[in-house]
């Protein structure tokens, strides 16, 4: 499969309605034969995620943005499924909190990133600070900012902030990979319903899913532009077709092993007098069996 499919090339100016197809499924028809390749896929992440963690150098920051029932929290869940809890994390953004609003708008997601050796996720993130507030930028009036600039200056700036932020990250180990599953408005909507009629649905959907709908072209727009000004070479951004949940799956895990594979990630390797210790513990562990050996022996004669 190739990926370059899926990603937004640096410096390009995309569009999401010619540029990409939320029902893509390219050469796989068969959900069965999807199944397979990703359990394969699980299997790889949780190998390399040992590796990452023993090697404890890299950390990995997936980064997943969508319109709501796209089907984020179910990718995860499913890509997921196979991962050591012990070296991952997932954070959900939602409506910033009083304290988080006395911050800078980087502040409550900085201090969500993960260490080295482990895997991170954000679900939605920092680029909500260029979409739901440029789509409500009476949002902006919350954040006690000292100024705000003229016109569309503040994306720009924000844009430039958060690419600064990226490449900081980058340099110093942190693998970012960011998803956008790109839903249709139409399979949103059967989605919804399905969320209405199904009683163990009910606590997924909120009035106010239905309200946002009304903003859907606003929100295409300012997705294009954060992904024409955001969409680097360091920290490329994938658009995922999401009409269809076990296609968009496939993907997103395939895409996770590959940029893992590509670290070229290894056990760390011991010094010689580490070696010596593993010797020597050893040699005292397996002493540690023949008082019982010459026990036995005893109640053979």
């Amino acid at each position: 499969m190739n990926y370059d499919t899926f990603i937004v090339p640096p410096g390009s100016n995309i569009s999401l309605k010619k540029n990409y197809d939320p029902a893509y499924k390219t050469d796989f028809n068969q959900k069965a034969d999807a199944a397979i390749k990703l359990q394969a896929d699980i299997e790889r992440l949780a190998n390399y995620q040992n590796i990452l963690y023993a090697q404890n150098t890299y950390a990995l920051l997936i980064i997943f943005q969508a319109m709501d029932a796209a089907g984020k929290d179910s990718t995860i869940k499913h890509v997921t499924s196979g991962v050591n809890p012990q070296g991952f994390q997932v954070f959900s953004f939602k409506e910033p909190s009083t304290e988080e609003l006395d911050h800078d708008y980087l502040w409550r997601t900085t201090k969500a990133l993960p260490e080295r050796g482990r895997i991170g996720i954000f679900n939605r993130s920092y680029y909500e600070e260029v979409l739901v507030a440029r789509v409500h930028p009476e949002i902006l009036k919350k954040q006690q900012l000292p100024y705000l600039p003229e016109g569309n200056k503040i994306w720009k700036q924000r844009f430039e902030e958060i690419n600064g932020l990226e490449k900081y990250l980058v340099d110093n180990g942190v693998i970012i990979l960011k998803f956008f599953l790109n839903v249709s408005k139409s399979e949103q909507k059967k989605r919804f319903l399905e969320r209405i009629e199904s009683p163990e649905k009910n606590w997924k959907f909120s009035d106010n899913d239905v309200r946002e709908r009304v903003f859907w072209d606003d929100y295409m727009n300012a997705y294009e532009e954060v992904f024409n000004h955001t969409s680097t070479k360091l920290a490329p951004w994938y658009i995922i077709p999401a009409d269809r949940k076990w296609f968009t799956r496939l993907v997103v895990a395939n895409i996770i092993c590959t940029k893992l594979q590509e670290l070229n990630l290894q056990y760390p390797t011991v010094s010689e007098e580490h070696r010596q210790q593993l010797i020597g513990a050893k040699r005292i562990l397996e002493q540690e069996d023949e008082p019982m050996n010459l026990k036995d022996k005893g109640k053979n004669k």
